[in-house]
């Protein structure tokens, strides 16, 4: 069972843009879509490890600020014709608090895990 880590309030995360968060030795990108719900996906593009927190957001996916990949929020998933993933972390959203949900503080984040692994935030 994962720990839940409180990273913001609700209210205070901006509509569209990137949050860079710090949880343990995790570097994750926090954002708030226009249809309300939170995601929280690692923080660096599987290409070149651009800041995904700094890319431009459209619908459900953020594009890496270097070069350009559309990378899903929602899944992790890179879209065609590139390829890879990054860790997606479970959101939860009690009242106006966030917290990620995080399994084990002490493991580094996985830079290229060998296949997504999509987990269900809890956006209420």
């Amino acid at each position: 069972m994962g720990k839940n880590v409180f990273v913001t309030k609700y209210s205070q995360l901006p509509v569209n843009l990137g949050k860079t968060v710090l949880i343990g030795e995790k570097n994750i990108a926090l954002f708030k879509l226009s249809n309300g719900k939170v995601y929280a996906i690692e923080n660096r593009c599987p290409h070149r490890e651009g800041v995904l927190a700094e890319g431009m957001i459209s619908g459900e996916y953020v594009f890496c600020p270097m070069h350009n990949w559309k990378i899903g929020i929602v899944d992790g998933v890179v879209q065609e014709p590139d390829e890879g993933c990054v860790r997606t972390f479970p959101v939860k959203i009690q009242n106006d608090d966030i917290f990620i949900v995080i399994e084990d503080l002490d493991s580094q984040s996985i830079k290229y895990p060998d296949k997504c692994v999509y987990n269900e935030s809890f956006n209420e």
